[in-house]
């Protein structure tokens, strides 16, 4: 990790150590990174952290549980529904926030989304790597996800399951935590998107639809941007040009 990287570790609400990565000093910004990934990868490997902190900003990533340097129990009990959330609530407590941003990328991103959708009120609010079909309906998404852990063994390059098993593979994901956490996490992102007052920017790769179309997902929001860089729902992480816009956008 990058030298000026702070990690510590939070007991969450039922006890479980979530870690959690900081730079930076200023207003705070709460990143959530994508499903099997972790904020070394989403945020810190390709300088996006360290981007936001030069123009002034405290930035708090945490590894969700099951993933990175955070516990990944294997017992059912420890994903109750909305697990994630509850999380993020948690932290957000711990560390006395009430004046910040968030941004998220995929998982992150619908994570964000669902906080928005249970009233949360930031300054800003970043949802990248997101469409509107990711945050209307889990199931499909789930279906997908619980099938790639079932083929994890057995997928052959070619399979649409490949690229997520060779991740899952490269992020040394323990299937059985990843599975209960995958059934955690409720159907509907937002149920009413008329109450999501907070300016909202919504950031994608060009070539990436893996969670549905970005430009339905700003229509919805009543405070939407779109704003588009180059990439897959994969490469796209890996720009320096997605740091730049979400700074961009915080400070403008």
């Amino acid at each position: 990790m990058t030298a000026d990287i702070q990690t510590e570790t939070v007991s969450s609400f039922d006890g479980a150590a979530l870690a959690v990565h900081s730079i930076g000093e200023g207003r705070p910004v709460l990143l959530l990174h994508g499903l099997f990934s972790e904020a070394q990868t989403n945020w810190i490997k390709f300088g996006h952290a360290e981007a936001m902190a030069a123009q002034g900003y405290r930035v708090i990533m945490p590894d969700f549980r099951a993933h990175g340097e955070s516990a990944a129990p294997t017992d059912a009990s420890a994903y109750p529904s909305d697990v994630l959330v509850r999380d993020i609530e948690h932290l957000i407590a711990h560390f006395g926030l009430d004046d910040f941003d968030i941004g998220g990328f995929s998982l992150g991103a619908r994570t964000t989304a669902r906080l928005l959708g249970k009233g949360l009120k930031p300054g800003k609010a970043i949802l990248s790597g997101m469409g509107l079909e990711g945050l209307s309906g889990w199931g499909k998404r789930r279906t997908f996800f619980a099938d790639a852990l079932a083929a994890y063994e057995t997928s052959k390059r070619g399979d649409p399951h490949w690229m997520a098993i060779q991740f899952m593979k490269t992020q040394k994901v323990d299937r059985a935590a990843m599975a209960h956490l995958l059934d955690s996490i409720p159907e509907a992102a937002i149920d009413d998107f008329s109450t999501i007052q907070t300016p909202v920017l919504v950031l994608c790769g060009r070539d990436d639809r893996d969670n549905g179309s970005p430009e339905a997902l700003t229509e919805k929001l009543p405070n939407g941007t779109l704003e588009w860089i180059e990439g897959t729902h994969m490469s796209c992480v890996t720009k320096p040009e997605l740091g730049t816009a979400m700074a961009r956008f915080l400070a403008a």
